[in-house]
């Protein structure tokens, strides 16, 4: 991994511009026609699409019951205990969220309604791989805040299957209804809906650019959670961290995607020159050696700063999805750190736990979007209400007011209406 040293040249390094990823005008042109096609057609245009795009002829858009059932024979039982013990844990934690804001919300006179989406979409990545963490991470929360529908889309296998991880954790999360479509088109169907698939309320989840630029171009006509690019990593890390975990954590982000970022911020250039042996020792035992290292050689930096002062503002000018703290007394670093989408705190928090196991959603904001959005949670699946209810006591002073800020603003039948009742 490339070394830089001063807090310069670091700075440089970790200052980016609106992410490319997200502004594709070459291929929105695509994406647009496949949503077009999805919402003049229907059901058609989504078998024509998986055929022509994915290679895949679906007799079913969508997965049956039985099919969700049988799929427990085809996974490991351990795969299914330890998907059992991470929905557990991310119902857990985002139940106590919900207590707190309920409770919060729920006090006389605060002046809000609190009201679950009637239905969600869930996105969860597939063809060649099996993402069924993903379905937990997403589905669950919907659930736990109440949502009435959540709908699973994931694109269908060669022989037109959704894998049975998968499967097995949409029905651990009790999603309602599964479809075996990816894709841009997957999106056109959950926010405009088809003969099969029902239109929702919200999307969310993490795909391709092709998935993100459906997501963003059908923004407005239905919800989403962000905008997700490529993982990402940035390690903090002071003279007492242990090399091989920090190398161990940097390739579990680089092995995601040949964009994926791995970065190491440092105050010892003995841990970055250490850190760096690590990695090239590490790297050859891995299946994915290939995509990390291009990931590593293209987006991957070891940078030493001479306090953690100043890697910590570069931590928060890089505003990464996941933020590891391996120094000495991390937890009083916490305050601290103003951007970023997931902390992690002390070595033996490892992002792996955080991807899988305990607790929050792993589905988190990417590409310095940590500077104003948040990871998936209970909010991302309700929505407030604003009451207004004025006394007759309260009603001489604000409708006065009222009335002469509408006259400031020309508008007269405003004004009368405040007025109107002052007179009664």
């Amino acid at each position: 991994m490339k070394i830089i040293e001063g807090i310069k040249p670091a700075r440089a390094a970790l200052s980016r511009s609106a992410s490319a990823q997200l502004y594709h005008s070459d291929l929105e042109p695509e994406v647009r026609q496949i949503i077009d096609e999805v919402r003049r057609r229907g059901d058609a245009a989504l078998l024509d699409l998986t055929s022509r795009l994915d290679k895949v002829k679906l007799n079913s858009l969508e997965v049956s019951k039985k099919e969700l059932k049988s799929a427990y024979g085809e996974v490991d039982k351990e795969l299914v205990s330890a998907l059992k013990l991470a929905a557990e844990r991310i119902g857990s934690y985002h139940q106590k969220q919900k207590d707190v804001i309920w409770n919060l919300v729920s006090k006389k006179g605060f002046g809000q309604l609190i009201r679950p989406l009637e239905s969600v979409g869930v996105y969860a990545p597939g063809g060649t791989a099996s993402y069924p963490s993903t379905v937990l991470m997403a589905a669950i929360p919907a659930r736990v805040a109440g949502v009435k529908e959540v709908i699973l889309v994931s694109p269908p296998q060669a022989k037109g299957s959704i894998p049975p991880a998968t499967l097995v954790a949409a029905d651990i999360a009790q999603v309602d209804r599964v479809f075996a479509i990816g894709g841009a088109q997957a999106i056109a169907a959950l926010a405009f809906g088809t003969e099969s698939v029902p239109r929702v309320d919200k999307i969310c989840g993490p795909g391709n650019i092709f998935v993100v630029l459906a997501k963003k171009l059908v923004y407005g006509i239905v919800g989403i959670d962000g905008l997700a690019g490529p993982s990402e990593v940035v390690i903090i890390a002071d003279d007492s961290a242990d090399a091989s975990y920090c190398a161990a954590d940097l390739l579990a982000q680089a092995e995601h995607d040949p964009l994926a970022s791995a970065i190491l911020i440092t105050t010892s250039r003995r841990l970055a020159d250490e850190v760096n042996r690590e990695v090239e020792k590490q790297l050859k035992t891995l299946k994915r050696q290939a995509i990390a290292a291009k990931s590593l050689e293209s987006r991957g930096l070891i940078a030493i700063v001479a306090n953690i002062d100043e890697a910590i503002g570069l931590a928060n000018l890089y505003a990464p999805e996941h933020l590891c703290l391996m120094v000495k007394k991390a937890d009083a670093c916490i305050e601290r750190v103003a951007n970023a989408g997931c902390i992690f705190i002390g070595s033996d928090s490892s992002v792996v736990l955080g991807d899988y196991v305990d607790g929050p959603s792993h589905v988190l904001p990417t590409e310095a979007t940590a500077r104003f959005s948040s990871p998936l949670n209970i909010l991302d699946f309700v929505k407030f209400t604003s009451l207004v209810g004025v006394s007759k006591a309260e009603l001489k002073k604000l409708a006065r007011a009222a009335a002469t800020i509408a006259r400031a603003e020309g508008l007269e039948a405003h004004a009368k209406a405040a007025e109107k009742r002052l007179s009664d």
